[in-house]
């Protein structure tokens, strides 16, 4: 029977590595950022700091086993862990290597691509590349796949029409992209696992002639480039110019009917909600600010987001992404905070129900 799935990106940082220890200083986390941030305007929701589950160590069997449980008391239905692969390159790995050396938790899971170069733009400091991207060959493509296929063999990797599902972040970077997806559909039918299931984290309609099975549009670019216009884009200009606000500083609900989820099936094109967004942690008066967000609102967003989804009646599974889990130096976060206790998860919670009820189950 045809499902909605629930799924949430999750970013497996927050713990020590030699990268970060050599760029940011020994010890560093994202939770640094997190805790040094200071309010930049009137009303502004800041520092916003972890509430049950603490500043947590993402290398820790415990912290991934609290992450479950509470994704599966929300009605989320798995989690899409970020990946980062550079020519052969790991980073952030060791939380989704301990994942796999274990059978807890059993929330499903899948893996994100994240294909894109590192550099200190994310830090507000510059474009100077920490980390660069790059594409050998189908040498490196084979190994890549060989370095996949352990977690596509696990048990709750997730699957969608029966498929394992894999995520790109960029698709069109990838040279010959077309050959790259032929060259991994082709290794997961040697070894017995049928097609993958291709997601790209983009709108580019000709990504389905490559052999992409659905797109993701990148719903909160949408919504900016629709909302920045005329005279909002430069209202915004001169509350920074002479209040000292925040680059963009735009209120949650206004920009909701921006992000065009609504136009998404579920099926082939996927929605992604957003519960929330600051990234001044990192980047201060040069970041981006939805105002007055709230579960209430969140909750909001939820049904919109899947009212694409309404009156199908094809027998196919459906996906919401929601982004993000734990982006918390981007203000960007479901789990529990000091301010909304479970807030943002209880607006999960109360909207899979409401599914449950009705196009959860077809």
């Amino acid at each position: 029977m045809p499902t909605t799935k629930i799924i949430a990106f999750n970013l497996p940082q927050f713990h020590p590595t030699p990268e970060n220890d050599q760029w940011w200083g020994a010890g560093f986390t994202e939770w640094r950022n997190v805790a040094k941030a200071r309010p930049l305007f009137p009303g502004h929701r800041q520092p916003n700091l972890p509430g049950e589950l603490g500043f947590y160590d993402m290398r820790l069997d415990e912290t991934q086993e609290q992450q479950g449980e509470l994704a599966a008391w929300a009605g989320i239905d798995a989690f899409c862990y970020y990946h980062y692969w550079f020519a052969g390159r790991l980073l952030l790995e060791q939380p989704l290597e301990r994942l796999l050396a274990r059978d807890t938790p059993k929330l499903p899971f899948c893996l994100c691509w994240a294909n894109h170069s590192w550099t200190n733009h994310w830090a507000g400091i510059s474009n100077d590349i920490l980390v660069e991207q790059t594409y050998p060959g189908e040498e490196d493509h084979r190994n890549h796949y060989l370095y996949l296929r352990q977690f596509f063999t696990d048990a709750r990797y997730l699957k969608v029409n029966g498929k394992p599902v894999l995520v790109i972040f960029r698709p069109n970077d990838i040279p010959e992209v077309a050959k790259f997806v032929d060259l991994l559909q082709h290794w997961a039918k040697q070894d017995g696992l049928g097609e993958l299931f291709l997601i790209g984290l983009d709108h580019t309609p000709a990504l389905f002639g490559s052999g992409f099975d659905a797109l993701a549009p990148h719903s909160m670019n949408i919504a900016l480039a629709s909302y920045l216009k005329g005279r909002r884009r430069s209202y915004h200009a001169l509350r920074r110019r002479f209040a000292r606000y925040p680059r963009w500083v735009i209120d949650y609900a206004s920009l909701d009917r921006f992000f065009e989820n609504d136009r998404c099936d579920g099926v082939t094109t996927l929605p992604t909600a957003m519960p929330n967004w600051d990234n001044t942690p990192r980047i201060g008066r040069r970041g981006l600010v939805f105002a007055n967000s709230s579960p209430d609102k969140f909750a909001a967003h939820l049904r919109r987001s899947v009212a694409g989804f309404s009156g199908a009646d094809d027998g196919k599974d459906r996906i919401l992404f929601i982004k993000s889990w734990n982006e918390w130096a981007e203000g960007n976060y479901l789990e529990p905070d000091l301010t909304y206790g479970r807030g943002w998860l209880e607006a999960v919670r109360e909207f899979a129900s409401e599914l449950g009820e009705g196009a959860r189950r077809g």
